[in-house]
């Protein structure tokens, strides 16, 4: 008896333990996939990006004092300057996934032409020159590690490198270059040895300095005046043999409260496709917490002169003439009038395949301005306007428009029979459509900033609706400017023929 008592309780301490797990259990609000053609496309960016860094990069000069045991010369002081890397090809260079690690860099058969102008000094002799190094056979392999720190920043690790030159031959210049070109094959050896020594250190630290770029990125972005969005990463990515995928956390948050709103995210799963180089999937839940936030925030509530609703309403026939006329028809006043707009409720989200709705829950105040300044209520009524939701990728921003499909006001069954009710329910229809709705357009034309790093652009982009979830579907471009280059890091320590590296990984 005792026995079953034991193992009911610990069946019982199971369950507990499942239905803690599955409640902790945190789902993204976006998904982002990075498809094998952005890896592609990443190497050819990336070729151009190099190749347009090296041009614009001044390399510090190399000083130092070697003993050269060859030519039985005790010291020599040496100071390489005007260092220029003039050519270089990576022409075998390839990215893959590897399945639950990481990123595989591959590239072989590279060269790369380096000129100096040089200067040496020793008891016996001095001399300034040029000199070119021409380095082939560059080989390299590495596996980039992604994760995520704790404050939700994407992160990088270098596994496995290893990095290697086959040959490197060094061509001097000068009055006495046939001398120096005599002993250069001596001088090539260290070189090579000591360059291949420091290659994955040096590809290290820029891996080191790329970190603390990336742990400067906003993760949680101020959109305006009302809200934050947080984009922190919730885990590692999870990297498969075709694609890398991201969870973001996606949601919304009033501007002075980053309390999670009142209900959950849903799992979704992106559809199997390869077409395009990145896919984003917004979840039905990213778009109700901004909901829920701009309403906290209390965004959706409005009071607009009629003058400032008239600016956006359409003229023609059911236009501002017609719209006044009515009010006037109905109460009979000179004054000048305000609509006072006020959400009575977070609008209501709705994402079906092909269908992306929001329901907008409010009231409606009508008020006559008096002599003394003061805002006299004609009319309030509750109403639910149905819109439909535009879409459209603009530069990094995805950008809304609502049109007006129903108006339905709420009203009390007494009510329903009053002639100046019903009629007033077509004036309202009309302001709503014609005034407030543009005005509303034209605040969510700023967009919403989407997830994608600095100066990479959307191209050849879809937007498709599914059901809890639109996936957008694009390509990417690179655009880099001319005033702001990346950088090498390390390299002010290099040293080639002693071997000694005194650069320090970026913190």
């Amino acid at each position: 008896m005792r026995t079953k008592a034991v193992q009911v309780l610990w069946g019982c301490f199971f369950l507990w333990s499942l239905h803690i797990s599955s409640a902790q259990t945190i789902y993204p609000g976006i998904k982002a996939r990075v498809t094998q053609r952005a890896l592609d496309y990443g190497v050819l960016a990336g070729m151009d990006m190099i190749e347009q860094m090296v041009k614009e990069r001044n390399i510090p000069d190399l000083r130092g004092s070697e003993s050269l045991e060859f030519l039985k010369v005790d010291y020599v002081n040496y100071n390489f300057s005007n260092i220029k890397i003039n050519a270089f090809s990576f022409p075998n260079t390839s990215l893959a996934f590897v399945p639950g690690v990481g990123i595989k860099a591959l590239t072989n058969h590279g060269t790369a032409n380096i000129s100096t102008d040089w200067e040496i000094r020793s008891p016996l002799f001095q001399d300034t020159g040029g000199a070119d190094l021409f380095l082939s056979g560059v080989y390299f392999t590495g596996i980039i590690v992604l994760a995520r720190n704790g404050f939700g920043h994407p992160i990088l690790k270098l596994q496995d490198c290893y990095a290697q030159v086959s040959h490197a031959h060094v061509s001097f210049s000068g009055e006495l270059s046939v001398l120096y070109n005599s002993f250069a094959e001596p001088m090539e050896k260290p070189i090579l040895k000591n360059l291949n020594e420091m290659l994955c250190p040096i590809i290290m630290s820029e891996v080191e300095a790329l970190n603390a770029n990336l742990s400067m990125l906003e993760v949680l972005t101020k959109i305006d005046n009302y809200t934050l969005l947080d984009y922190s990463l919730i885990s590692s990515p999870e990297i498969t043999e075709n694609y890398m995928e991201l969870n973001l956390k996606g949601v919304f948050y009033p501007l002075d409260n980053l309390t999670d709103p009142p209900f959950s995210p849903v799992p979704f799963v992106l559809p199997e496709r390869s077409d395009s180089m990145l896919y984003v999937g917004i979840s039905e839940f990213f778009f109700k917490s901004a909901s829920f936030a701009y309403f906290t925030a209390g965004a959706f509530n409005v009071t607009l002169s009629m003058k400032e609703i008239s600016n956006h309403l359409v003229q023609n026939s059911q236009g501002l003439g017609n719209v006044l006329s009515r009010i006037a028809e109905i109460y009979i006043l000179s004054q000048p009038f305000m609509v006072r707009v006020m959400a009575t409720e977070p609008p209501v989200i709705s994402l079906q395949p092909g269908n992306f709705t929001l329901d907008i829950p409010a009231s409606i105040v009508l008020l006559a301005q008096t002599e003394n300044s003061t805002a006299e209520a004609i009319v309030s009524m509750d109403f639910v306007a149905s819109t439909s939701v535009g879409l459209v990728i603009l530069g990094q921003r995805l950008v809304c428009s609502l049109s007006l499909n129903r108006f339905r006001l709420s009203l009390p069954e007494s009510n329903r029979s009053n002639i100046e009710v019903l009629r007033f329910e077509n004036v309202l229809s009309s302001i709503l459509h014609f005034g407030i709705l543009p005005l509303a357009n034209a605040k969510l034309q700023q967009g919403i900033p989407l997830p994608n790093p600095r100066k990479i652009s959307f191209v050849n982009s879809d937007i498709e609706v599914f059901e809890g979830f639109l996936l957008i579907s694009t390509d990417l471009k690179y655009e880099m400017s001319l005033k702001q280059q990346p950088s090498f890091h390390g390299w002010e320590g290099l040293n080639l023929i002693s071997g000694q590296w005194r650069g320090k990984p970026a913190a």
